[in-house]
């Protein structure tokens, strides 16, 4: 005998506003809206999609919530540019995050670091070299064989982002300091590791001003790896 339950069909169980959310924004593809057109009324969507006009301003405030739609005067709504970044920097609360967590992010930080070589010695002008080294100047000059401090840390790196003058790239950075900050004064890098000999902050500095974009891919990860060798899981 056939078994009863496999006739019976999947329930579908999204609601009614997930795909109204959906078919929005599936009509704004097609109809090929650009940043700043203006997009129906609430009434002609509610009467083309066949729902209620609370339906659709439901799924119209869940388009504003990700940026992608936003009100102006006289006009409704109107199409935006999103901030990627902005509903992800919501929600990066470093103590919740669990330690596999944290080492991914800095493991994200290490890809990008080194992912931007190119652009930093493509960019970097005399007066960025001048400015990293006012910053390194600053620094102990043991740099080369201690551990990290975190003030080093935000203004060495923070200079290297802006350099490639990539302002997504600059947004995520400064998103990602209270993780690092977190981390470097919580105790979760409690591992300690034989002092060795690694790449300086002075040492990028030389790198940018005198080598290439290889050298210094290779000297940041050479550097990024006394970080990494204390990160306890």
């Amino acid at each position: 005998m056939e078994n009863l339950f496999d006739k019976i069909k999947t329930i579908d169980t999204s609601s009614l506003v997930d795909k109204v959310e959906m078919r929005l924004i599936e009509l704004l593809i097609q109809q090929n809206f650009k940043v700043g057109d203006a997009i129906p009324k609430e009434v002609e969507l509610a009467n083309s999609l066949g729902v209620s006009r609370t339906v659709i301003r439901e799924a119209l405030l869940r388009l504003r919530m990700v940026g992608l739609i936003e009100s102006k005067r006289h006009r409704g709504a109107v199409i935006t540019n999103p901030d990627l970044l902005a509903m992800l920097e919501k929600r990066m609360i470093p103590q919740v995050l669990d330690n596999a967590t944290l080492r991914e992010v800095f493991e994200l930080r290490l890809v990008l670091e080194i992912g931007m070589a190119d652009f930093i010695m493509e960019r970097v002008t005399k007066e960025d070299i001048e400015e990293l080294k006012e910053i390194v100047s600053n620094e102990p000059d043991l740099s080369d064989t201690m551990h990290f401090q975190i003030q080093h840390e935000i203004n060495f790196h923070g200079k290297l982002y802006d350099i490639t003058g990539n302002t997504t790239l600059k947004k995520f950075q400064k998103m990602l300091l209270p993780v690092f900050d977190y981390a470097h004064s919580s105790g979760i890098l409690k591992k300690e590791v034989a002092v060795k000999k690694f790449v300086s902050h002075k040492g990028l500095v030389d790198i940018i001003e005198h080598g290439s974009a290889e050298m210094l891919r290779n000297g940041m990860r050479n550097h990024l790896d006394n970080h990494f060798a204390r990160i306890l899981l």
